[in-house]
């Protein structure tokens, strides 16, 4: 009988917009986890927690704790690592509750676990997702501590051979290295009834996303199609300027801006929606996608997807089978694209990405090699 027990070390718990980090807590190894975390804001999945946000330590802890942050915020570009009383208290923790590995999730957790990991000689595991193998590595004392961390680990996951590749560029490599996209439940994440001309974008409305060139390219490239619509889930900063835009550009009434929803209702705008929008791009900073999760969602809803040549898209995301793909910034394309779908064989593509979810991205699947690369098992 199987008993491994995960720790799982995230940021913030619980983060419902985290879905791929919530479905490790709750299943890996069968749900035989607990979860190590900065911030704890809930505990839906009544999990044991070590709250790092409320630990108070020893008088003289406390009285160490500026200076030692100070010395490692220089060392490692955060001075956010366990030391003393808390690093103590934590390595009892994972003992108490039998813990037989370490699964860091984003790169930058792994580098707060790394020493309490070899004092308890546990393996350790990160899963780069994103701005953690983009982002941070423009920061020197990052790609620095990175480069400390790597031997350290026991393996590396990413979620697209994009990100492997970045980290690869700065020097960054592990032997141990795999792809395992976060995935989507293809059993909740279904094609429905389509609404013919429906377009829906999914997300953070921020610089990244392009949601202020995805409402004028879907503004051009619908001018002579009145019926066809546009839907925006997600909040952000650039939400009031897409709504004004949406005026200035006469397709108020044909644009609708929902702001952050529930998962349920998202599933249920793909389900019904026959085009998804995202038009990725790499930010001022170097920030960039892993592989989107509202991108493999939408797959397996069966919408034919425009999308970007960004990160790990076109990993999974075919040009001409099951989507289109425009590079970055390239606008007269991305709106060529937008126009042809209205009246694209819609319904083939819809196939062809649902069968790319079923067998690539089916996350019941991808937990089970996760959890063969946690315990040292060829996935």
């Amino acid at each position: 009988m199987d008993d491994t027990t995960a720790a799982i070390v995230v940021g913030t718990y619980h983060m419902p917009g985290q879905t791929f980090v919530n479905r490790h807590i709750q299943h890996l190894f069968g749900g035989r986890t607990c979860v190590v975390a900065n911030t704890v804001t809930g505990n839906p999945y009544d999990k044991p927690v070590f709250d790092r946000g409320t630990f108070t330590g020893t008088p003289g802890w406390k009285a160490a704790a500026p200076f030692r942050r100070t010395l490692l915020r220089l060392r490692e570009g955060t001075g956010n690592i366990p030391y003393g009383a808390e690093k103590a208290s934590i390595k009892r923790f994972l003992r108490d509750n039998g813990v037989s590995v370490i699964l860091s999730e984003f790169g930058t957790k792994a580098i707060l676990m790394t020493d309490i990991a070899q004092e308890l000689s546990l393996p350790i595991f990160t899963y780069f997702r994103g701005s953690d193998a983009s982002y941070e590595l423009g920061k020197s004392r990052r790609r620095q501590s990175y480069a400390r961390m790597m031997p350290r680990l026991s393996g590396v996951v990413a979620v697209s051979r994009f990100l492997l590749d970045n980290l690869a560029a700065h020097g960054l490599t592990h032997p141990n290295s795999h792809v395992i996209p976060s995935g989507v439940d293809t059993r909740r994440f279904t094609p429905g009834r389509k609404t013919p001309r429906s377009y829906l974008a999914v997300g953070r409305m921020v610089p990244k996303k392009s949601s202020l060139l995805t409402l004028r390219a879907f503004a051009e490239a619908t001018r002579d199609a009145p019926d066809a619509s546009l839907r925006f889930i997600g909040d952000g900063p650039d939400r009031a300027r897409a709504q004004a835009l949406a005026h200035e550009l006469g397709v108020a009434d044909r644009v609708r801006f929902d702001g952050a929803q529930p998962h349920d209702v998202v599933r249920d705008a793909l389900a019904t929606s026959q085009v998804f929008l995202q038009h990725s791009v790499t930010a001022a900073d170097g920030n960039t996608e892993g592989q989107p999760t509202a991108i493999q969602e939408a797959l397996a809803a069966g919408c034919l997807v425009i999308a970007t040549r960004h990160a790990g898209i076109p990993e999974i995301v075919e040009h001409g089978v099951n989507g289109w793909l425009c590079d970055e910034h390239d606008v007269d394309t991305y709106t060529g694209l937008i126009r042809d779908a209205l009246d694209a064989d819609c319904a083939s593509m819809a196939r062809a990405a649902r069968h790319t979810a079923e067998t690539r991205l089916d996350n019941a699947m991808l937990l089970t090699r996760l959890e063969q690369v946690l315990k040292g098992s060829p996935p």
